[in-house]
């Protein structure tokens, strides 16, 4: 009877496979929540705020459809955001176990510096690589918000949702190529966000190994915990990002210090946590969803894998 091969720890294909697909799934689930946050951060500090109200009035205006506005644009970017930084973070991991075996450190685990290098490389390679892509869905996402009233109903009318390609079209005519790495700073700087979220996670997850399986409920929670922590430490520069992504709106182009002061003086510190309430609900959410769905994913990506090489022998 033939030995069952071992599953391999450090397929990087892999692991990016897997975390495009949790990514996508978890996105699905979550996204209206990602549309409510994001429409606080770019909107004015007379904007509504409560999220029951911010519900009825984006329906109102633009149906149901309104609260999953650049739904397309997002999936095509967390699942390629998602495939980008598991291929780097994972070599980059394997890299440094292979030295740590080397060296003979026992059970050669990754030391939280060594995960916040690796989460560094590939936040960073996943920044420049995609920040296209999320430019383009805020956009579509705080498209014009005053929508025009129906005379006899005197109800806002609901407006159509403008397509992905046709924004990309538009700001790539009325504003060029380079509109396309709008708050790319900000974004480098938010790095820091999968450094302590997935720096958090890997050392949560020993902790449990040496206990207990890590199976796909736990990784759920520690996902969420991960997670919670990350976002609420960088959230204005979340709201930064967000601002200077539609900054072509405005008359005059900032820089993210100045962004952020103007934020600041205008509305206060507060000013800097608009939304904060779907964003961590849906940033924990999300991820939580997938750690928990990327294991399984992993799982059956790797042996669709084996199958296939063992039927090509």
């Amino acid at each position: 009877m033939s030995q069952k091969a071992p599953i391999p720890q450090n397929d990087n294909v892999a692991h990016a496979l897997a975390g495009a697909g949790g990514g996508i799934l978890s996105m699905v689930l979550t996204y209206p929540l990602i549309t409510l946050s994001t429409r606080a951060q770019v909107e004015s500090k007379k904007a509504e705020s409560k999220f029951v109200d911010a519900v009825q009035k984006i329906i109102a205006r633009e149906g149901v459809a309104g609260l999953y506005s650049g739904i397309n644009s997002a999936l095509f970017g967390i699942s390629v955001t998602n495939f980008v930084y598991y291929y780097w973070y994972e070599w980059t991991k394997a890299f440094f176990e292979k030295a740590a075996a080397k060296a003979g450190r026992a059970g050669a685990k990754l030391t939280t510096i060594e995960s916040m290098i690796a989460g560094a490389i590939a936040g960073s390679a996943t920044v420049i690589m995609t920040n296209p892509i999320w430019v383009v869905n805020t956009r579509v996402t705080t498209r014009a918000q005053n929508a025009e009233t129906d005379i006899e109903s005197g109800k806002p009318k609901k407006s159509a949702a403008p397509s992905t390609i046709g924004t990309l079209m538009a700001l790539l005519k009325n504003e060029g190529p380079q509109a396309l790495f709008a708050g790319v700073i900000p974004a480098l700087v938010l790095v820091i966000n999968p450094i302590l979220q997935y720096t958090l996670f890997e050392q949560m997850k020993n902790r449990v190994e040496q206990r207990r399986k890590v199976t796909p409920t736990i990784a759920f929670f520690l996902g969420a915990l991960g997670k919670l922590f990350a976002t609420s430490v960088t959230y204005p520069y979340i709201t930064v990002k967000s601002q200077m992504h539609v900054a072509s709106h405005s008359t005059k182009k900032e820089g993210m210090t100045e962004t952020l002061k103007r934020i600041v003086h205008e509305e206060g510190y507060a000013g800097l946590y608009k939304g904060i309430g779907p964003k961590v609900t849906q940033s924990v959410l999300t991820a939580a969803f997938l750690f928990a769905f990327k294991d399984v994913l992993y799982e059956q990506t790797v042996k669709l894998r084996m199958g296939r090489k063992v039927a090509a022998k």
